[in-house]
């Protein structure tokens, strides 16, 4: 067998470390994205996995360009309350790799993701293919999970949909959360052809959430040739808030008043569609349990931390900075009051937005800055670094857009995101708001830093 079948390095053994793993998947290809099923299917299928979830469990596939790890994190939530055995598939992570891997919500062990990749390593040299790091880490949860006979899986796309690793599992149920334009070198530069891709995740007979009003006509001829049954927020399924506890769910069938998420409720309600028109037994008590509890750590993210308010997204294109700022917006003006309401005698300054921002340079930043720059916020001062990851942009390139669209002297420039995470801490005030994104990189680098900061 060649150097390209295998690796110039022998397979890491079960006495190797997580990261001694990751490591060597990262080597034995030759890109990172490589878009198509042809080379996991055999190896998957020498596994059993696709065979184990076709036979055993119930399948959620989420894919859309925003919104898709919100999204799952409530279905499982949803599904685990009402007493199901729940596997959780996401991807990045944030902080560590076990966080993509998750059964009734906790993350897997570091051994038990090694003796999964061992598994996934000795399929792929039987069957004489290289598989990318991304192939090969959701074959080894493909198959954490069949071996843990879970009764549900919900599983996010990476990328796109159609040619994504995930779709090698056929779903009962599938849900594309929006359409937006990104990763426009894989997918295409046009809602068109970035839906026809989403919509690969469509199979014969099976519904399908939309989770918002417009529809591109490529995903509705994917419904029309596998006869799918369509539901579509707007249309058969809507929320209206009634409070800061509360909001209102309702479709055709029910109209319900549920305790209030700490996700966005687009997201939720698109989850609890998906639920609701899924063949599962899931009562509306376990769905009130399941709001009350589920987070997802990254996605509109509240935290006071070294004593200062931080709020974190992993906003990283136009349509995701636009859903951040339509709950940042609201959010700032509450700040606003309580920290007016707690500070009524002390002679302080008004609360300003400070921004700790990276992002990775295949990104349209000059989009993002231009959203963020743009809606009233009262930002007074940009932390930048390059975040430390092969595809980030570089911090002279973020200063040179932002210098575009602010005054130079709020850009403060530095060598990495802990320094950059530091300076902000140290530059703002306990009334002020740091609000952190352009990348899950971003704010997983920021959230280490604040553990030793």
């Amino acid at each position: 067998m060649s150097d390209s079948l295998t690796s110039r390095t022998h397979s890491p053994n079960n006495k190797a470390s997580l990261t001694e793993w990751l490591d060597y998947m990262q080597q034995i290809h030759v890109s990172a994205i490589d878009m198509g099923l042809s080379r996991v299917l055999p190896v998957a299928e020498s596994l059993g996995v696709v065979q184990s979830a076709k036979d055993d469990a119930y399948v959620f596939t989420v894919a859309g360009t925003n919104g898709k790890g919100s999204t799952t994190a409530a279905i499982a939530q949803m599904c685990q309350a009402a007493g199901y055995k729940t596997a959780l598939y996401q991807s990045p992570h944030l902080s560590v790799f076990n966080e993509r891997v998750r059964i009734n919500g906790e993350m897997v062990s570091d051994q038990t993701l090694i003796d999964a990749f061992s598994k996934v390593e000795s399929a792929r040299l039987e069957c004489a293919l290289t598989l990318s790091f991304f192939e090969m880490t959701t074959l080894a949860a493909l198959l954490i999970f069949a071996e843990a006979d879970c009764d549900v899986w919900v599983l996010e796309v990476g990328l796109g949909g159609r040619l994504d690793v995930v779709n090698i599992i056929d779903p009962d149920m599938a849900v594309i959360t929006n359409i937006g334009i990104d990763h426009v070198d894989w997918l295409g530069d046009n809602v068109e052809d970035i839906g026809r891709e989403k919509a690969g995740i469509l199979r014969e007979g099976i519904p399908l959430i939309y989770g918002t009003t417009a529809m591109p006509d490529s995903v509705q001829q994917a419904i029309n040739k596998h006869q799918a049954t369509c539901y579509q927020f707007g249309q058969d399924f809507s929320y209206r808030e009634i409070d800061a506890k509360t909001w209102q769910y309702s479709n055709a069938a029910v109209t319900m008043q549920l305790p209030r998420p700490a996700l966005s409720l687009t997201n939720t309600v698109n989850a609890l569609s998906a639920v609701l028109a899924s063949s599962l037994n899931v009562d509306t008590h376990a769905i009130e349990q399941a709001l009350q509890t589920v987070k997802l750590a990254g996605r509109f993210d509240y935290r006071e931390v070294q004593g200062r308010h931080w709020l974190l997204d992993v906003a990283h294109n136009e349509q995701g900075v636009e859903f951040l700022l339509a709950q940042l917006l609201p959010f700032w003006q509450q700040h606003l009051v309580e920290q007016n309401k707690h500070n009524r005698h002390a002679h302080i300054a008004p609360p300003k937005i400070k921004m700790l921002f990276s992002m990775l340079g295949d990104k349209d930043i000059n989009k993002v800055v231009q959203c963020l720059t743009t809606a009233g916020l009262p930002i007074s001062d940009w932390f930048i670094a390059e975040i430390d990851y092969p595809r980030a942009a570089s911090t002279e390139r973020l200063q040179s857009i932002l210098a575009e669209y602010v005054d130079g002297a709020q850009i403060h420039e530095f060598d990495g995101l802990q320094a950059a995470t530091q300076a902000v801490i140290n530059a703002s005030q306990p009334q002020d708001l740091i609000v952190v994104c352009g990348s899950f990189h971003t704010i997983g680098e920021a959230l280490a830093a604040l553990e030793v900061a």
